[in-house]
């Protein structure tokens, strides 16, 4: 892969990170909402829950593609 189209690819992950981390913040928000309610949906939490944990995943994912590999 050339060192202009690697750049290009790192950007557009670095932009779909920062996308997926503001859904992830959305989410805990959300969650923290329905929580505080007294007649919270435990249904909708858990959903929310799960969503916001396959974010994190995809998150870790991307940072692992953005961090280089350091051989020791």
């Amino acid at each position: 892969m050339s060192n202009a189209k690697e750049m290009q690819s790192d950007e557009v992950l670095r932009v779909e990170l920062e996308v997926l981390r503001q859904e992830h913040r959305d989410l805990d928000t959300a969650i923290a909402a329905l929580a505080d309610r007294t007649a919270s949906d435990q249904l909708t939490i858990t959903r929310l829950k799960k969503q916001k944990l396959s974010l994190k995943d995809k998150i870790a994912r991307i940072e692992d593609k953005l961090t280089p590999d350091i051989i020791a």
